[in-house]
């Protein structure tokens, strides 16, 4: 008997999974049979046209726009506000982000005019201020030992035909000029030719010193260094004056001239306000962003604005005087065509097609569809713009809360032929109604 039972478990374990099999295969084939009959069952009958999606974000506009009636309760339910279209002046605005650079004009590098071997650096590390006339480094150089002895020797012989003809004093004092124009031609200073005269003795080192004011920001020399002629040593910005240099957009280019008044603020400068004007509007557009660069001069003596940071610029364009203009909020844009709501004698919001011309950022110029006084939709016009388009077909927005919108009546609907059965009604949750 044990042996018996010990046989048929696994044939009752395959006979379970055979059966299992057996249920998921019939299960598919029955849902599959009902898809069939559902797809045959809706193909046999009248064809339907889907309603057309409704891209909000891209703020469609039907072509075919209906008149909408609201009361003032409804208007305030929905946020709805009025505008009156205006004549009056408009100001053109340009807003652009730049960042702050250094004044080219007043960028210099500084390099020595002689060989030599660097003996000790005064100004050694880059950020460091430095002022005109301040020392730099003190350098030995076998040319300046032999300019030196040259200076002493005219010296000299100035002082030894003092006694003697003209044409022999005039000689040795030209020569005596000469050697002081040669060392001074090398950044050597007077007073430090005075010095060496007095001494009658040639130094070994002499002092460079600074003939630029501002901050070091290269430093290309270290102590014990053989330099040569030429070879830059440092790089001094005076920011005294800055550059903030932004893009404009191409269409804004008529808005923007040289010498015109900007203003700026600054990220790290929250509570500071600063006016410039504009030096530069560069002659080429940049293909592929299409935007020219402009360049503004900053006053910058208290040396707050640095290279590097961020300015938010405002150009302020001249004054366009007794145009008609909307708040910029009441025109509805499709990227075809503008649309605004004009609301008639009867209280109507009725649809109308506009052309704009030059905005800035609270108001719009509109060149033709509005007359100055009359009344516009100037807040809530997407809402008004998707019950014109949309409320007859998809059963008005009437049961969601402060969306009781109405438009004009319709004609009534065709009667049904004889014989047919009217389709049963439905809620907006597609439930029979009695």
């Amino acid at each position: 008997m044990t042996r018996e039972i010990h046989d048929q478990r696994p044939m009752n374990a395959e006979t379970g999974r055979r059966g299992w099999v057996r249920g998921v295969v019939y299960g598919g084939v029955v849902l599959g049979t009902i898809g069939v009959v559902y797809l045959a069952t809706r193909s046999s009958g009248a064809p339907s046209a889907a309603p057309a999606a409704h891209d909000h974000g891209a703020a469609t506009v039907a072509n075919k726009e209906q008149p909408v009636t609201l009361s003032a309760e409804q208007s305030r339910r929905i946020g709805v506000t009025y505008a009156v279209a205006t004549l009056g002046t408009l100001d053109k605005e340009v807003r652009t982000v730049g960042q702050i650079t250094y004044d080219e004009t007043l960028l210099r590098t500084i390099s020595p005019k002689i060989d030599g071997f660097v003996e000790r650096l005064r100004v050694n590390a880059t950020g460091q201020p430095v002022s005109v006339g301040q020392p730099l480094l003190t350098i030995y150089s076998p040319m300046l030992v032999q300019a030196q002895e040259e200076l002493l020797l005219a010296r000299r012989l100035q002082g030894d035909v003092a006694g003697g003809s003209g044409d022999a004093r005039r000689g040795a004092s030209d020569l005596l000029e000469s050697a002081r124009r040669r060392l001074a031609y090398w950044d050597i200073p007077a007073s430090e030719i005075a010095a060496i005269e007095r001494s009658g003795q040639a130094r070994r080192t002499l002092t460079l010193y600074s003939p630029a004011a501002g901050y070091v920001l290269e430093k290309n020399v270290v102590g014990g260094q053989k330099v040569m002629a030429g070879d830059p040593l440092y790089k001094v910005a005076d920011l005294r004056t800055v550059w903030v240099e932004g893009e404009v957009f191409e269409q804004d280019l008529a808005n923007v001239r040289i010498g015109q008044v900007v203003h700026a603020d600054f990220q790290a400068l929250p509570d500071e306000h600063r006016m410039g004007r504009i030096a530069t509007v560069y002659p080429t557009v940049n293909p592929e962003t299409r935007t020219a660069r402009v360049r503004v001069v900053f006053a910058n003596r208290d040396l707050r604005l640095k290279p590097g940071m961020y300015a938010t610029l405002r150009i302020a364009g001249a004054e366009r005087g007794s145009v008609l203009t909307i708040p910029r909020d009441a025109v509805l844009s499709t990227g075809e065509r503008n649309i605004v709501f004009v609301r008639d004698g009867s209280g109507q919001l009725v649809p109308r097609e506009v052309a704009l011309g030059t905005a800035n950022d609270q108001r719009v110029e509109i060149l033709r569809g509005l007359a100055p006084g009359e009344t516009v939709v100037a807040s809530a016009t997407f809402l008004i713009d998707a019950e014109s388009n949309l409320g007859k077909a998809l059963g008005g927005m009437g049961d969601m809360p402060g969306m009781e919108l109405s438009t004009p009546p319709t004609p009534l609907p065709m009667q049904a032929p004889k014989g047919a059965t009217a389709p049963a009604a439905t809620d907006h949750a597609g439930h029979a109604q009695p």
